[in-house]
Protein backbone atom coordinates (compact mmCIF):
# COMPACT_ATOMS: atom_id res chain seq x y z
CA UNK A 1 0.00 0.00 0.00
CA UNK A 2 1.57 3.19 -1.33
CA UNK A 3 1.43 6.50 1.34
CA UNK A 4 1.36 9.94 0.86
CA UNK A 5 2.92 10.71 4.18
CA UNK A 6 6.36 10.68 4.86
CA UNK A 7 7.85 10.82 8.08
CA UNK A 8 9.93 14.38 9.28
CA UNK A 9 10.17 13.51 12.83
CA UNK A 10 10.17 10.83 15.63
CA UNK A 11 10.94 12.25 19.31
CA UNK A 12 9.58 13.59 22.80
CA UNK A 13 6.45 15.27 23.17
CA UNK A 14 7.63 18.56 24.02
CA UNK A 15 9.74 18.95 20.91
CA UNK A 16 6.72 17.10 18.71
CA UNK A 17 4.92 19.96 19.98
CA UNK A 18 6.97 22.68 19.14
CA UNK A 19 7.21 21.57 15.57
CA UNK A 20 3.55 21.06 15.18
CA UNK A 21 3.24 24.59 15.94
CA UNK A 22 5.11 25.89 13.79
CA UNK A 23 4.14 23.54 10.92
CA UNK A 24 0.90 24.73 11.25
CA UNK A 25 1.99 28.43 11.29
CA UNK A 26 3.24 27.49 8.04
CA UNK A 27 0.38 26.25 6.46
CA UNK A 28 1.21 22.59 6.84
CA UNK A 29 -1.12 20.09 8.73
CA UNK A 30 0.78 16.97 10.88
CA UNK A 31 -0.31 13.99 11.26
CA UNK A 32 0.84 12.84 15.15
CA UNK A 33 1.18 9.69 16.26
CA UNK A 34 1.42 8.71 19.35
CA UNK A 35 2.00 5.05 20.47
CA UNK A 36 1.53 5.80 24.35
CA UNK A 37 -2.04 7.39 23.92
CA UNK A 38 -3.15 4.39 21.51
CA UNK A 39 -1.95 2.27 23.41
CA UNK A 40 -3.74 3.63 26.57
CA UNK A 41 -6.96 3.75 24.46
CA UNK A 42 -6.46 0.02 23.64
CA UNK A 43 -5.84 -1.37 27.22
CA UNK A 44 -2.40 -1.68 26.55
CA UNK A 45 1.06 -0.15 28.13
CA UNK A 46 4.29 0.56 25.81
CA UNK A 47 7.91 1.47 26.64
CA UNK A 48 8.05 4.10 24.55
CA UNK A 49 6.04 6.68 27.16
CA UNK A 50 7.05 9.86 25.40
CA UNK A 51 7.57 9.31 21.67
CA UNK A 52 5.72 11.26 18.93
CA UNK A 53 6.12 10.66 15.61
CA UNK A 54 4.47 13.41 12.71
CA UNK A 55 4.21 12.80 9.50
CA UNK A 56 3.14 15.02 6.34
CA UNK A 57 2.41 15.20 3.22
CA UNK A 58 4.94 14.16 0.85
CA UNK A 59 4.26 17.53 -1.29
CA UNK A 60 4.99 19.92 1.43
CA UNK A 61 8.35 17.73 2.62
CA UNK A 62 11.01 20.15 1.69
CA UNK A 63 9.23 22.99 2.91
CA UNK A 64 8.19 20.97 6.13
CA UNK A 65 12.01 19.55 6.77
CA UNK A 66 13.23 23.02 6.10
CA UNK A 67 11.35 24.73 8.74
CA UNK A 68 12.51 21.75 11.42
CA UNK A 69 15.57 22.47 10.29
CA UNK A 70 14.94 26.04 11.63
CA UNK A 71 14.00 25.06 14.49
CA UNK A 72 16.56 22.92 15.98
CA UNK A 73 19.73 25.34 14.67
Amino acid sequence: MDSNYIKVFGGNSIEAKRIEIALKENNITPILKDEKESARLAGFGTPLSEFIEIYINKDEEKKALAIITKLNS
